[in-house]
């Protein structure tokens, strides 16, 4: 009877094996697809940052501003995400500021599939 038992269960490693091994693929590729999302976006928000920095210097203009901006996004990210970027100047409590704003593909599945908006910005105070 103990033999009779044993057909019945032969096979079923493999098909747990499937179902878990399948389980464990999609939280593997959803943790990477997050890691993407956030790494594109902490690199787009720091490259703004940086560049508004550059722009704020005494010797630097609002479209130095822009070139460095869209030099740091290109050199780590590619160039699609830096198709958008504008820079300005503005007074702010009788301070000129920079602003940096990066308009951006979000990346929703992997770097190659279908994207969203994003938009992030960095500001710096103008040294006189």
């Amino acid at each position: 009877m103990a033999r009779h038992r044993g057909s019945c269960e032969q096979g079923s490693a493999v098909v747990d094996f499937v179902l878990v091994a399948g389980l464990m693929t999609a939280l593997f590729l959803g943790i990477l697809q997050l890691t993407v999302i956030l790494h594109v976006r902490n690199t787009l928000v720091d490259a703004a940052s940086s560049g508004a920095r550059y722009g704020a210097l005494a010797d630097r203009t609002a479209a130095d501003a822009k070139g460095r901006t869209e030099d740091l996004i290109g050199s780590a990210v590619g160039n699609t995400f830096s198709q958008d970027v504008t820079a300005d100047e503005q007074q702010v409590d009788g301070r000129r500021i920079v602003t940096v704003t990066v308009r951006s593909p979000f990346p929703a599945l992997g770097l190659l599939g279908p994207s969203l908006a994003l938009e992030v910005s960095g500001h710096a105070a103008r040294h006189a």
